[in-house]
């Protein structure tokens, strides 16, 4: 299918904080319970729409154990976007996005947009880590703050789409240089006329939080 742009992300954070799951009910709109640990690097990829455009957004998602530390970085280089993930009810995994997001400035492109998800808001019964020490957090490092649910799918869809909107204005104010494609970006060829399909309705989608 033809898209106007292509957008390169990455999705980091601690091991077991739902960087899967974030991706399958982006991608695929399931939650899947039990899900093997991440060897390495795994990929989705779907279109969406911005100001009446197809994007397609291409996502790396990537392991969180220090072992495959080495691996994550290569992928920082070439990526547009980022979402960074903790899990609202494991204090650790808040502590330690200072030094996620040190690797990330340090191999990633300077202009890269990233995105700070509190993840499983569904369990905020067991939370052990307030909505206004993220919304702190984001706005210190200048990074757009959202939480949200792979499980039940709150803010997912808002969450990648917010991202790629940030990109996409990042290109219209020319901040990045579309025809360096090592800054994540790709121009595609949209078909004129086009509705972007069945991608038209992406941006409606997903639940909402209040």
């Amino acid at each position: 299918m033809s898209y106007a742009y292509l957008f390169k992300y990455i999705i980091i954070g601690d091991t077991g904080v739902g960087k899967s799951c974030l991706l399958l009910q982006f991608t695929d709109k399931r939650f899947q319970p039990v899900h093997d640990l991440t060897i390495g690097v795994e990929f989705g990829a779907r279109m969406i729409t911005i100001d009446n455009k197809p994007i397609k957004l291409q996502i790396w998602d990537t392991a969180g154990q220090e072992s495959f530390r080495s691996i994550t970085r290569s992928y920082y280089r070439g990526a547009a976007g980022a979402l960074l993930v903790y899990d609202i009810t494991r204090r650790e995994t808040f502590n330690h996005l200072a030094s996620w997001l040190e690797d990330a400035r340090q191999h990633a492109n300077a202009n890269m947009t990233v995105m700070l998800i509190g993840n499983k808001c569904d369990l905020s019964h067991r939370r052990a880590v307030s909505y206004e020490e993220g919304e702190q957090f984001a706005k210190e490092h200048g990074l757009v703050f959202m939480e949200a649910s792979a499980k039940t799918a709150q803010n997912v869809e808002e969450a990648f789409i917010k991202t790629a909107g940030t990109i996409y204005k990042k290109i219209q104010d020319g901040i990045f240089d579309v025809s360096n494609e090592s800054n994540g970006i790709k121009v595609g060829y949209a078909v004129p006329n086009s509705s972007g399909g069945a991608a038209g309705s992406s941006s409606q989608a997903g639940g909402c939080c209040s």
